[in-house]
């Protein structure tokens, strides 16, 4: 071999054996917990994909699929049957509320706090411990008699049940081939999270037919006991452990409790107060922003940081997050939206049933779509699609009436659940794409940061829906009071029509007429409330449309080198 050919090779094999890491910066690099200060971290390489038998990778993905609906019934249960939870406790629609908000507290922020747990104890043990709790919680229901013991068990309820989601995507992903989990395991894990709370409210009435709140009960009891089992069978993957978990980090997560936990809360029952009217809430948002400066200021200057601030501040991540700010905020048309819509126009949930089965079957054909249209580049058209199945759906329920029934909103709210279910998936491609070349260890942290997300925008839309058709409906009623004179010939005769309803119960002419007023009154307040709405979901479809634009003028943006080449863009500067 020539000398210069041997001095090139042997430099070669130097310079790929310097690449390479050593055994102790392997070892090192995975015992790092993924909030540690690196601001340019190396990635770590994965290692290598081992398949396991079919009925292996299946039971990982029923597990995954069973722990998210697990902590989706959680919340779901309380919030479809708010009134007959309220009924037997004695409480008002407004302590009921509370119940909510308990659950919220501290479910918000604990996930966070995966980061170093998962490094520290192991993702199973915390999970098991999480499970085991959520369980002996469930159990207790059955012997809650006071209003402050059941506040107290569901912020338990919520503080046990913050991981559960999070253990649901790992699950998901477990067994699934590199190719396969950002196309299968994505879809199969988002749909999980979006079906829990219609199909909360199809089973709902059957079991409060069976056993009342103690039937829903038990079965959180029986999801949470079976998940428990799958979580002992089934170990997951988990890095060394080191300890990383310090006192500091105590401290900052503190402050992040009480931030996001006083966002929470506010934005859970802000509304049924009324934002201007009690000085308590504003103390709580105070409290919130003053927490989060302060965790953020702790948490810039921590060496071991508990959450990479930084990382969550990078153009990536802030894009991301707000994507899912305005998705949540338009799908919440659905959750907050359509079915309160059909409640106040006098449905139950035995009523609301072929609804429920619309959002689920909307689900199921966007997680099959995804599955098997949704490749990398083609993130944009399926957002547009997306945008206008939203803004189509929403603008078809904008025409509603009081006359409307359930039927006459099975197209669209198919549609917004379709597009609801085909718009997540990509977005979260994108965002583990960004995770990735970071490292592997950042596919978690990512996870955390998207389910932190979708709990933030889920409270936070609903509080910003609810108080918008709140504002609508005081808007409509005192607009159709105006209108409205005892003189007027056809409104006399609607009071006489209300108030001879009466007639057989109350033989004071008097009486009669007050009667009618007063059910005069309850049916324009119906009236503005389905003005109210109908704004809401016009309100809704343009800010689909809004957002349409946007995307379009960022895709056309970030290809409009395609459309002026630079020769013709220095040809006119010339």
């Amino acid at each position: 071999m020539p000398p210069l050919e041997a001095r090139a090779k042997a430099e070669e094999t130097l310079t790929k054996q310097s690449d390479q890491p050593t055994a102790e910066q392997s070892d090192a690099t995975d015992i790092a917990a993924p909030s540690e200060p690196a601001p340019k971290p190396s990635p770590t390489t994965p290692p290598p994909f081992v398949p396991k038998p079919t009925h292996i990778t299946l039971l990982y993905m029923l597990a995954g699929v069973l722990l998210a609906l697990t902590q989706g019934f959680g919340m779901s249960f309380i919030t479809i049957n708010l009134q007959q939870i309220a009924g037997p406790m004695g409480l008002t629609q407004t302590e009921a509320t509370w119940l909510q908000a308990a659950y919220l507290f501290p479910n918000a922020s604990l996930t966070l706090l995966l980061f170093k747990i998962r490094a520290q104890y192991g993702l199973r043990n915390f999970a098991e411990v999480a499970i085991a709790t959520y369980a002996l919680v469930c159990l207790a229901h059955f012997w809650v008699e006071t209003y402050e013991s059941a506040l107290a068990l569901r912020f338990v309820a919520g503080l046990a049940a913050a991981p559960i989601t999070s253990l649901g995507f790992l699950y998901t992903l477990e067994c699934l081939p590199p190719e396969k989990k950002m196309t299968i395991g994505l879809c199969t894990a988002l749909t999980a999270l979006i079906i829990p709370m219609p199909l909360t409210g199809l089973i709902s009435p059957y079991l409060l037919d069976i056993g009342q709140q103690y039937a829903i009960y038990l079965v959180e009891l029986g999801f949470a006991m079976i998940c428990l089992g799958l979580v002992y069978m089934l170990p997951l993957a988990s890095p060394p452990r080191a300890k990383v978990i310090s006192f500091m980090d105590i401290v900052s997560y503190i402050f992040l409790a009480i931030s996001m936990g006083c966002f929470a809360v506010a934005f859970t029952v802000g509304r049924l107060y009324w934002w201007t009217e009690v000085d308590w809430i504003a103390w709580l948002m105070i409290a919130a922003i003053a927490s989060g400066a302060i965790f953020a200021m702790i948490e810039l200057n921590h060496s071991n940081h508990l959450v990479d601030i930084r990382w969550l501040a990078s153009k990536e991540i802030i894009h991301f997050t707000g994507t899912l700010m305005v998705s949540r905020l338009i799908l919440s048309e659905q959750t907050s939206g359509a079915i309160n819509f059909l409640r106040i126009n006098g449905m139950q949930n035995e009523q609301l049933a072929g609804v429920y089965l619309s959002i689920i079957a909307g689900a199921v054909a966007a997680a099959i779509v995804c599955i098997k249209f949704m490749r990398p580049g083609r993130e944009s058209t399926i957002h547009a699609i997306a945008f206008m199945l939203m803004a189509l759906g929403s603008y078809m329920d904008s025409l509603s009436t009081s006359l409307t029934r359930p039927e006459q909103m099975y197209l669209s709210q198919f549609m917004v659940s379709f597009a609801g279910g085909i718009f997540l998936p990509p977005a979260l491609m994108i965002g583990m794409a960004a995770a990735m070349k970071r490292g592997p260890n950042y596919i978690l942290s990512f996870i955390v940061v998207f389910l932190a997300a979708q709990k933030v925008g889920s409270y936070l839309g609903s509080a910003l829906y609810g108080t918008f058709v709140q504002w609508r409906e005081q808007f409509h009623s005192f607009r159709l009071v105006s209108q409205l004179s005892s003189t007027d010939p056809l409104v006399a005769t609607r009071l006489k029509q209300l108030g001879g309803s009466y007639g057989k119960l109350l033989t004071d002419p008097n009486q009669q007429s007050l009667q009618g007023a007063s059910l005069l009154a309850k049916q324009v307040q119906q009236q503005a409330y389905m003005l109210a709405y109908n704004d809401s979901f016009l309100f809704t479809a343009y800010l689909s449309l809004g957002a349409l634009a946007c995307l379009c003028i960022h895709v056309a943006w970030r290809n409009r080198h395609k459309f002026f080449p630079q020769n013709i863009t220095e040809t006119a500067q010339a």
